[in-house]
């Protein structure tokens, strides 16, 4: 059985800054596919200012956990996060997945995790 749903939006996602004592600042989503297919992501980034971009071609294995860091090439290629830039993230699955958004803020020193808006349902 796998649980989760195929639709998730991230509305406030922007990296933050270098922070007090040096402290790195980062971004990440987190994916978690409990079934036995793979499941195959699209990531749209929504900007407040400038079009949209789509990142196609993400695979979190079957039964698997994926850490996505927004500053990491590996992760998100050419269209990395800009430190400060206000965005929001969509993500988009062929199987029902569970996605959560973190940010390391140094600002405040703190850390947080929140789960977006899902949705399974497609007009």
């Amino acid at each position: 059985m796998s649980y989760g749903e195929k639709i998730w939006i991230f509305p406030d996602a922007e990296l933050p800054p270098m922070g007090v004592n040096c402290i790195p600042g980062h971004e990440s989503i987190i994916i978690t596919n409990t079934g036995d297919v793979d499941a195959h992501i699209t990531i749209t980034l929504l900007y407040t200012d400038k079009d949209s971009v789509t990142i196609p071609g993400i695979t979190v294995g079957a039964r698997r956990v994926r850490c996505l860091r927004t500053n990491e090439e590996k992760d998100f290629g050419s269209h990395t996060a800009v430190t400060g830039e206000q965005y929001a993230i969509m993500l988009e699955s062929d199987e029902p997945v569970i996605a959560q958004y973190g940010r390391a803020e140094p600002r405040t020193v703190a850390f947080y995790t929140t789960p977006g808006y899902c949705t399974s349902k497609q007009d």
